[in-house]
């Protein structure tokens, strides 16, 4: 057997990793400033994370939701303390796909609706519904396609008002993400997320904040969504919250109340996953991650605003875009091959930046000198 060929991959094996550095198979290091998609929150190896996840495997990895498991309310506890939204109810699965997909099918069960209004650039997954609100027709297929969707322009708030005065009482839910990831790092305005939760509120529409990517401290909010001072009714959450180990959730509003049966999963809120996103939020707590993210974000947003061949910086904290010219499409490979540090891209020529939240102004440093060589060089 071999594997199915989806991933267009770099011939380089990562065996190591340490912080914010990572190191492949010949020795050689690289700075990694992605992350694996945002994922690594707290930095390659953290030794609390590693001690954390030892221990609770040496006692017990896994048994299912049947019985009594006291590290899920320690989780929904410390969550809901980091978060500031200690009244909202927590449900554990294992990725951002599945937390949006449960998200969309519990608002649908609240108010018994069906259409969704999403926004161009979206991403939200790759299962059945959440992919039908991803804005890439080529990633759905026919069986996942429906006209319950509903795709308006993102910061548009008069195409927001036209849909809700057109389609009304149908309106099941609105999901955004505060910032788009593979959408080029495009921050939703305060004013816009506003306008979201005004109307969602008057038609009793379920307001998802799709935070799988830009929450969990890294926009120097909790979610990204809170610096428009609004609370959504559900905020789905997954990459950087197990530092690696997979696992997903949904924060929900009191106002939804659950039944026997209503949302399920085998792995979902597992003992490892659940001590994985415990020491998670024990470390950016007592490490000020939050802080840092916004600190050395705004540093790298201040230097490269400077960067004469930069076409446009966009973010928040440590969720960055640098758009490049297209003549300078090459610049991301050359960082990797050349320099050795990992970012990622968006279409067609935006870096993203998604580093660890305790990333330091010396890391910074060093993508700042490597990207001034490379674009002194076209």
């Amino acid at each position: 057997m071999k594997l199915f060929d989806v991933y267009p991959i770099n011939p380089i094996e990562i065996v190591k990793g340490d912080g914010s550095y990572v190191y492949d198979s010949k020795g050689e290091e690289y700075l990694d400033l992605y992350g694996g998609h945002a994922v690594i929150s707290i930095g390659h190896g953290h030794p609390h994370y590693v001690q954390r996840l030892t221990d609770q495997l040496n006692k017990l990895g896994f048994y299912s939701n049947s019985i009594e498991i006291p590290l899920q309310k320690q989780l929904a506890e410390l969550l809901g303390k980091v978060s500031d939204k200690k009244n909202y109810q927590l449900f554990l699965c294992n990725s951002g796909a599945e937390a949006n997909e449960n998200a969309l099918k519990l608002a649908s069960f609240y108010n018994g609706r069906k259409k969704v209004i999403a926004f161009k650039g979206a991403f939200h997954g790759r299962t059945s519904l959440a992919v039908s609100a991803t804005d890439n027709p080529k990633i759905i297929a026919p069986v996942n396609e429906t006209e319950n969707v509903v795709f308006l322009p993102f910061n548009d708030e008069q195409a927001l008002e036209d849909a809700f005065n057109q389609y009304g009482e149908q309106i099941s839910s609105v999901i955004i993400e505060g910032i788009q990831g593979v959408g080029g790092i495009r921050v939703a305005t305060d004013s816009f997320l506003k306008k979201i939760r005004s109307l969602t509120t008057q038609h009793d529409t379920i307001f998802i904040a799709d935070s799988v990517q830009c929450g969990y401290g890294r926009s120097g909010k909790f979610y990204s969504h809170d610096h428009a001072v609004v609370e959504a009714d559900i905020y789905s959450m997954a990459k950087g919250m197990g530092n690696g180990f997979p696992i997903g959730a949904i924060a929900i509003s009191s106002k939804i109340e659950p039944w026997f049966g209503e949302l399920g999963t085998t792995f979902g809120g597992n003992h490892l996953a659940c001590v994985a996103a415990l020491a998670v939020l024990e470390t950016i707590e007592k490490d000020g991650l939050i802080a840092n993210a916004e600190s050395v974000g705004n540093y790298l947003m201040h230097e490269l605003k400077n960067f004469d061949r930069v076409e446009e910086i966009r973010g928040r904290g440590l969720m960055i875009g640098i758009e490049l010219p297209e003549e300078l499409a090459q610049v991301r490979k050359d960082l990797l091959f050349k320099n050795h540090i990992f970012t990622g891209e968006a279409k067609p020529n935006v870096i993203r930046l998604l580093p660890a939240l305790n990333i330091t102004k010396i890391e910074a440093d060093r993508f700042l000198e490597a990207l001034k060589e490379r674009l002194s060089t076209y």
